[in-house]
């Protein structure tokens, strides 16, 4: 069976599945998405995620044509068109058709698409031994340019520091702000450990906040595990117990090394792998 595509409040086998190359989200990347986890038949964090998509609709001043509920209520449609129960979703929406020209406001219908399939970002081997990542030179977009908390369509920030994680033989990049600071990877959100201590970067240091992110800080208060969001360098990384990532795609994903240096004893640490049981306990509670 054709994978079923949503556009426009209509299911097109995926073969069919087409904007007009004059949408300026084409054109120009000018449009906002969410990639969410379905568990169970349940969309984790939905309202979440939901919320975050109309903050950045509004930031751009793009006009969702439909309701929050509508929204969540063509996701679902979208899984049972598949005959998903376990799947990730990427919601987009493109400011619409306009002409070759950068006015906004002369593009009137935004465009919404749903895409569903399984996605297994790493593979299981990765899980259990960790990772290896590379700070890239490409940093953060800064928060008085495009703000990094509006999930846009222009990824191409981060697209170059996946590039050269590619070509370091890495599977993620580490990317700083424009101060120096850590910032996060160029797809998730970045969690250190120190002495016991949990440390993530805080959302003005030009960062994505991110909904599994922001679930991990749960997971610590329950859990009773001192975390604090504060800026840090790439000494701290270099120098910490563990090190972390969290995304929606990826969910949690140990880090072993970063720029050729060891993190802890090269191997997942024991709190980075609490937090992991946990949150797959987590997500079977949630859904």
């Amino acid at each position: 069976m054709s994978l079923k595509v949503y556009i426009n409040g209509r299911l097109v086998d995926r073969e069919d599945a087409k904007v007009s190359v004059f949408d300026h989200g084409f054109l120009f990347g000018d449009g906002i998405f969410e990639g969410l986890r379905c568990y169970n038949g349940k969309i984790f964090r939905l309202k979440q995620h939901i919320d975050r998509l109309w903050d950045s609709a509004k930031t751009l001043d793009i006009q969702i044509p439909v309701s929050k509920e509508e929204m969540s209520a063509a996701m679902y449609q979208t899984l049972e068109a598949n005959g998903f129960s376990d799947a990730y979703i990427r919601l987009i929406v493109t400011r619409g058709e306009g002409t070759l020209g950068l006015d906004a406001h002369l593009c009137k219908d935004p465009a919404i698409v749903i895409i569903v399939q399984k996605l297994s970002l790493y593979s299981a081997d990765f899980y259990d031994q960790g990772i290896k990542i590379v700070t890239a030179s490409t940093i953060r977009t800064p928060s008085d340019s495009v703000n990094p908390r509006v999930k846009s369509l222009n990824y191409l920030n981060n697209i170059m520091a996946k590039i050269e994680a590619y070509y370091a033989g890495c599977e993620e990049a580490l990317m700083l702000n424009h101060k120096g600071d850590v910032a996060e990877c160029s797809g998730d959100n970045i969690f250190i450990v120190k002495n016991g201590k949990l440390k993530t970067p805080p959302t003005d240091a030009c960062i994505l906040e991110g909904v599994t992110r922001n679930v991990v800080l749960e997971i610590c208060e329950e859990l009773g595990l001192e975390c604090v969001e504060a800026a840090f360098t790439r000494h701290d990384v270099y120098t910490a117990d563990e090190c972390f990532l969290t995304g929606s795609a990826a969910e949690l994903i140990p880090v072993v090394g970063v720029d050729g240096r060891v993190i802890g004893d090269g191997k997942p640490g024991p709190i980075t792998k609490t937090i992991l049981s946990a949150f797959g306990d987590f997500v079977k509670k949630d859904a």
